[in-house]
């Protein structure tokens, strides 16, 4: 019954918040006042991430459910993330017309739920529907990168792979449009799915080589930060990684535009990029950073089972946090005078979700937590022109991935009995039932410039729900940031929809 209640509790807190932005819309609206564009957009995404990861990494860090902080952030909603592989698999093959679109086909709430579980019924057959097919990552961020969907796998191009499939992303549109600076971040390598996809173009994501040298010598964004790091290298010794080429590497290294710092043994990456960043802002530069580790990733953050103490610590201090890259990224970005795009992913949930590995899990949430919190505290700096009047916050999740569920309410600080690899959860606290990625819902978070437009988008695509579609957040930024465009996605005029079979 307690639990019940917090619950009832949280739920309450989250309708207060939706309806102090309603009335806080409808004064600004009242008064005539024309809120400012966007001037700053910053796209924070935490790969892999589910509602119930947010819950347990709420409880370890704090005993409560809702309390890291981009829950606090006025504006929520649940978003859709499939891609037209997933379409295709219950439509049929070739059933995909962007010009005819019958959404029930990617998500359908009746199967599906309105809401993602714990926040809504967890549905009978609902959980076979969410594992059997979903999204990867590069389609889901060519999806808010550009407003197209597009098959599994494919980086900013159309669906079916057709030669001239580029597709103009986000961070293109607002360098050209409003001169904005760009910038990508990643804890995985930043030639991987979500980073590329919006300063890259490939009909396939592994191509890793070729997508590093189209990031480096023709986009050249202003703030590459990421990892794929080759050991023991530099730019006085550089050498190919799985993740960057040795023509992308001594081209960044050979251009003058650029500051570059990398991972050196015994050198606090924090620090050393913290510095970059300090000295690229100081002298006009672009700023590329290049960490990781043998994994090809950041070494993730490691909770200890402390109950009562919940203790964080990072497993090597070679590379930066999250959020030392975020602010990195930011120092350099916040000093272009027209304005500036961020996106800024924390790519290891996803990896620790694919392993079932629950520690490693909150680490990465933890990583996320505290990056958003240094955003939040970067923009409420004072004495400068970035506020909440002109800068735009949104916290994503691009799927589902594991098909997590809490089963026991855990206090701050302990983790469950964990055996493995691979692992296991012989006393029950939590369970895993998928190792892959879920069409769940996921969850979006945002503040700033803008954010009463978003209401309008809600329940377009499924109507008597609060449901995003996510090629709607390109058109939420880009309405945010001034330059509204049309959708060129359709939907089938008074479709009826379609519904999961059933046994």
């Amino acid at each position: 019954m307690k639990k019940r209640t917090v619950f009832k509790q949280t739920l309450s807190i989250m309708f207060i918040m939706w309806m102090m932005l309603c009335l806080a819309v409808f004064a600004v609206e009242a008064k005539g006042i024309q809120p400012k564009a966007a001037k700053y957009i910053i796209l924070i995404i935490g790969d892999g991430m589910n509602i119930e990861h947010e819950i347990a990494a709420s409880r370890y860090l704090y005993g409560n459910d809702f309390e890291l902080s981009f829950h606090k952030l006025p504006y929520q909603a649940n978003v859709a993330t499939w891609d037209v592989t997933t379409y295709e698999h219950w439509c049929g093959k070739g059933s995909y017309n962007p010009n005819a679109i019958k959404p029930k086909c990617g998500y359908d709430p009746a199967i599906g739920g309105k809401k993602p579980y714990p926040l809504g019924p967890e549905l009978p057959g609902a959980k076979e529907y969410h594992i059997a097919k979903a999204t990867d990552s590069a389609s889901a961020a060519t999806a808010w990168a550009t407003g197209y969907k597009t098959d599994d796998g494919n980086i900013a191009w159309l669906p079916g792979d057709p030669d001239n499939g580029s597709l103009k992303t986000i961070a293109e549109w607002l360098r050209e449009l409003k001169g904005y600076a760009i910038g990508v971040v990643s804890t995985v390598p930043f030639s991987h799915a979500t980073p590329a996809a919006h300063v890259s173009h490939n009909k396939h994501r592994n191509n890793y080589h070729a997508i590093s040298e189209e990031i480096l010598k023709e986009i050249k964004p202003d703030v590459v930060i990421g990892a794929g790091y080759p050991a023991n290298s530099s730019c006085s010794d550089t050498k190919s990684s799985a993740y960057i080429s040795k023509g992308a590497y001594d081209a960044i290294c050979a251009d003058g535009d650029y500051l570059v710092v990398t991972r050196t043994t015994g050198v606090d990456g924090g620090i050393a990029i913290l510095q970059a960043a300090q000295q690229a802002a100081a002298s006009g530069k672009k700023l590329f950073g290049l960490f990781g580790g043998s994994g090809g990733h950041f070494e993730s953050l490691v909770p200890h089972d402390l109950p009562d103490t919940p203790l964080v610590t990072q497993a090597t201090r070679e590379n930066p946090t999250f959020a030392e890259a975020t602010l990195a990224a930011l120092k350099v970005l916040s000093k272009d005078p027209d304005g500036f795009f961020l996106i800024a992913e924390q790519g290891d949930i996803d990896w620790a979700n694919h392993g079932n590995d629950f520690r490693r899990m909150i680490g990465t949430m933890k990583d996320l937590h505290d990056g958003v919190q240094g955003v939040i505290d970067f923009v409420n700096q004072p004495d400068d022109d970035m506020d909440w009047s002109n800068t735009l916050l949104i916290v994503h999740s691009d799927h589902s991935n594991s098909y997590m569920r809490n089963q026991v309410k855990l206090i701050a600080g302990e983790l469950p009995v964990q055996n493995g690899p691979p692992y296991t959860y012989p006393e029950g606290e939590v369970t895993y039932s998928s190792t892959n990625h879920t069409n769940e819902l996921t969850r979006m978070y945002a503040m700033g410039a803008n954010i009463h437009k978003f209401m309008k988008y809600e329940g377009k695509w499924y109507p008597g729900t609060r449901i995003l579609d996510n090629t709607q957040i390109f058109h939420m930024m880009m309405e945010a940031a001034g330059v509204p465009m049309e959708s060129p996605l359709k939907l089938e005029p008074r479709s009826r929809g379609w519904h999961w079979p059933r046994d």
